[in-house]
C-alpha cells in the first residue's frame, strides 16, 4: 500500500483515480521539507513557500488530519466533518472534498485503502509549537527557550472563525499548552535576570487570557525579581479589577500571599538601608 491516489464519484456516478495532474498541471514538485500547514491565525496552504488556493471543504479535511496525526478512518474523517449526514452521503462528501484539493491532495494527503493521513513530509506549524511547549514544560535547554519564546509570543489562535467542536477542542487544547509555556517562560528568564523578556512573555499570557491569574502573577513576580515593585503593584492591580468587573471575584489568597510578603521585604529592606 502506497500513497495511491484517491477516488472520486465522476459526473456520472462512477468512480475514477484523480490523477491530479489534469487539475493543477503548472504546480511545481516541491523539495522534501517544502511543504507546510499553517493552522494558527488561519488556514493557509504552502508549496516551497507558495500558497495555495483550497476550497472550504477541502481545507477542513487537511485541517482535520493536521490536528490527528497518524492514520484515520474516512469513516471517522466523514463522522466528524459531516456530522448530521448519513455514512454513505458523508463518505461522499469526503471523496468530493479530496477532488475539490486537486493534485497536492497527492502530496499532502495519503489515501491507504480507507485509511487517511497527512503526509510525513507536511510542516505543521500548531504541532511544531505544541511539540517545543511541551519540551519546555518537562525542562529545556537555554535553546529551547529561545525557539519557544520566539515561536509562541506570538503565536495566533487556531484556526479562528471556525466553530467545529473538534477545533474548539483542539483550540482550547493548543490555548492552555501556550499560557503554560509563556508563563513557565516568564519565571525562567526571570530567574536567569532577563528581565526584558521575562516581562514580554509574561504580557503575552496575560494578553492571551486577561482573567488568568497565574499569568498576572508570573508577571508580577518578575516585575519584583526585576526590583519594580511599583510595576508589580500595579499589575496586581489590574489583576484585581479585572476579576472585580468580569467575574466579581477576589484574587486568591496565594497572590495575595505574594503581593503581602513582597510588600514585607519591600518596606524591610528600606528600615535596613537607612
Amino acid at each position: 500500500m502506497g500513497n495511491e491516489p484517491c477516488t472520486v464519484p465522476s459526473e456520472k456516478g462512477r468512480r475514477v483515480a484523480t490523477g491530479f495532474d489534469s487539475v493543477v498541471p503548472s504546480l511545481p514538485g516541491p523539495s522534501r521539507g517544502g511543504l507546510s500547514l499553517s493552522l494558527l491565525s488561519g488556514f493557509e496552504l504552502r508549496v516551497d513557500g507558495r500558497p495555495l488556493r483550497v476550497p472550504l471543504s477541502a481545507q477542513r479535511v487537511v485541517a482535520f488530519l493536521g490536528l490527528n496525526p497518524g492514520r484515520v478512518s474516512r469513516i471517522f474523517v466523514g463522522g466528524h466533518l459531516w456530522t448530521l449526514a448519513r455514512e454513505e452521503r458523508a463518505a461522499g462528501a469526503l471523496r468530493t472534498a479530496l477532488w475539490r484539493l486537486g493534485r497536492p491532495a497527492s502530496m499532502f494527503v495519503r489515501c491507504e485503502g480507507q485509511w487517511l493521513s497527512l503526509s510525513p513530509d507536511v510542516e505543521v506549524d500548531v504541532a511544531d509549537a505544541a511539540r517545543i511547549a511541551r519540551q519546555l514544560l518537562d525542562g529545556a535547554d537555554a535553546a529551547t527557550c529561545e525557539t519557544a519564546f520566539t515561536g509562541l509570543r506570538g503565536a495566533g489562535e487556531l484556526l479562528p472563525d471556525w466553530y467545529d467542536d473538534w477545533v474548539l477542542i483542539e483550540r482550547e487544547r493548543f490555548r492552555q499548552l501556550r499560557l503554560h509555556a509563556l508563563e513557565r517562560l516568564c519565571l525562567d528568564f526571570s530567574g536567569e535576570g532577563r528581565y526584558a523578556e521575562a516581562t514580554e512573555a509574561g504580557l503575552a499570557a496575560v494578553a492571551s487570557e486577561p482573567l488568568r491569574e497565574s499569568a498576572h502573577r508570573a508577571l508580577i513576580e518578575a516585575h519584583f525579581a526585576a526590583g519594580n515593585p511599583c510595576e508589580a503593584v500595579r499589575q496586581y492591580e489590574i489583576c484585581r479589577r479585572l476579576l472585580r468587573r468580569d467575574l466579581d471575584l477576589a484574587p486568591s489568597a496565594v497572590l495575595e500571599g505574594l503581593i503581602g510578603h513582597r510588600r514585607r521585604r519591600e518596606m524591610a529592606n528600606r528600615v535596613t538601608t537607612r
